[in-house]
């Protein structure tokens, strides 16, 4: 394992995307948000994303000096165009506009069209809750889950994310999952990093058991987490991120494995004064944290709670990326002419 800053990290990342044609501005916004990712833990939807992204980009499905633009209102709603360009610019503009409209009418919902990947779901709702707002979001992406039962790719790992505002000063409650019992970057670390993955998350082609990373990335799939429940909401997320934004589901012709997404705001005081919202909220929490734990554990967490602690830790002591993953980026830095 290989140890950097984020700031060495967003340096790599820009000079890789700006040599792939990328304007500075929506490079940076992209790296940003991958290296977030790592900061918070979430290395599957880090650094080890601009391999995937490069090839997306040669391949013709992401444009990478497009901007996205809203497309059309419709009172509460809108729709944001992503014009084949970055997902997170936007996914950005969607979370904001969601806001926006909330301000005025207590709620605003925005699908993304034409978009791409746009990194960890739930850093949109966080800026959601940050500004006074219940967020939701929900997306598809290209197949690699089978359906409960089944044993071929149907349905993504499609994930959902939920946050809550706390009291000034205090990170927002925030719920980030897949569908898939883990995302398919989790399989790809483990890949890079030589390790197995846990029982019960992959299946090789054949339908059989696994944790060889290889098996998933040899003609397996992924399972949905929680059974046929994770089955259900994988399903959801299909029929209404994918299908309702117009971006089509994981198993239409051409989908391409780009996110269809919807993201939700609710003003809090449109239904309930702010004030007395957080009072229950930050009431709950602290008897949920306060309450005693199993044997075996140290303490109670609060979903969120082992993400700020890790961005935390890799703030003072660095990033740690896999040798091959990082061998993979130079080799790529290089064929882009970025030394």
């Amino acid at each position: 394992m290989l140890t950097f800053t984020p700031e060495q990290l967003e340096q790599i990342g820009c000079a890789v995307l700006e040599h792939a044609d990328s304007p500075a501005d929506l490079a940076q916004l992209v790296v940003h948000s991958l290296v977030q990712s790592n900061l918070l833990g979430h290395d599957s939807h880090g650094i080890l994303r601009l391999i995937p992204y490069i090839g997306w980009v040669r391949a013709g499905h992401i444009k990478p000096a497009a901007r996205a633009v809203i497309a059309h209102r419709f009172g509460a709603m809108a729709i944001v165009d992503g014009q084949s360009g970055w997902g997170q610019p936007a996914a950005q503009l969607a979370a904001t506009t969601a806001i926006e409209l909330a301000e005025q009418f207590g709620i605003g919902a925005v699908t993304i069209t034409n978009g791409s990947h746009l990194g960890r779901l739930g850093a949109y709702t966080e800026t959601m809750a940050r500004a006074g707002c219940i967020g939701m979001a929900m997306a598809n992406i290209g197949p690699g889950v089978a359906p409960f039962g089944g044993k071929a790719r149907m349905m993504g790992t499609n994930p959902m994310a939920y946050s809550v505002p706390r009291a000034p000063g205090q990170n927002p409650i925030l719920l980030d999952f897949a569908t898939s019992g883990i995302a398919e970057g989790k399989v790809m670390v483990a890949r890079d990093k030589g390790v197995e993955v846990p029982p019960g998350n992959i299946i090789d082609k054949d339908g059989n058991a696994s944790v060889d990373p290889n098996d998933y990335f040899g003609g397996g799939a992924l399972l949905p987490f929680g059974l046929h429940k994770g089955y259900g909401l994988s399903l959801m997320c299909e029929l209404i991120g994918g299908a309702l934004s117009g971006r089509g589901t994981a198993l239409d012709p051409g989908f391409g494995g780009r996110n269809g997404t919807l993201m939700m705001a609710m003003k809090v005081d449109a239904f309930t004064p702010l004030d007395h919202y957080i009072e229950q909220v930050e009431q709950m929490y602290g008897a949920i944290k306060a309450s005693p734990p199993k044997p075996g554990v140290d303490a109670v967490l609060m979903p969120g709670d082992p993400e700020y602690a890790t961005r935390a830790y890799r703030l003072e002591h660095g990033i740690q990326i896999p040798e091959r993953t990082w061998e993979d980026i130079q080799a790529l830095a290089r064929e882009l002419g970025a030394a």
